[in-house]
């Protein structure tokens, strides 16, 4: 009896494992979404959107302060701000955190964040992100390029969305 059981147990876990793999989101809707948040930082243009972005590579930062692999990704999204931002490269990050709740502006100036913060935002959900840190990139026709983790193919497709190299094997288009 105990066999049998154990046996079944097993055949169960092998047919359910295909099913349990973790699934890719799904990409968000076209055209892309606009952006929001209730409070801009580290901008004189209030609000910021995607419209009036046009033409510019954006970088969209999904973040949390109190998620660690976010605060980990945050020096090197600091270094490409400094790198392209004289190339027409906009980086936004966005979280929903609530601006004096989660002490963001103390945050900001300790990890050197320079580019664009919106706070309160919920366009994570709209743009279908399940975990963070996720990154959309945005080339300058406004379509979706690629998105994933910050620390895996980001640089590669910064540069494909300048023209100057192809897409990162991992895209998840």
């Amino acid at each position: 009896m105990r066999v049998t059981q154990c046996l079944l147990a097993t055949i169960i876990a092998l047919v359910a494992l295909p099913g349990c793999k973790p699934r890719k989101a799904p990409p968000p809707p076209l055209p892309l979404p606009e952006i929001n948040a209730a409070r801009w930082l580290n901008t004189d243009v209030h609000p910021v959107s995607l419209a009036s972005l046009k033409g510019k590579v954006v970088v969209l930062e999904f973040w949390a302060t109190w998620c660690p692999p976010c605060r980990a990704s945050i020096p090197h999204l600091v270094e490409l701000h400094e790198k392209y931002k004289h190339e027409g490269v906009v980086i936004i990050a966005l979280t929903d955190e609530d601006y004096d709740r989660a002490n963001i502006g103390e945050f900001i100036k300790t990890m050197n964040m320079s580019y664009i913060v919106g706070t309160g935002s919920s366009s994570a959900r709209d743009y279908g992100v399940r975990g963070i840190p996720h990154t959309v990139v945005i080339g300058k026709d406004g379509q979706l390029v690629w998105r994933g983790h910050p620390m895996s193919g980001l640089d590669q497709a910064i540069e494909a969305a300048l023209g100057r190299a192809s897409l990162p094997a991992n895209n998840v288009n």
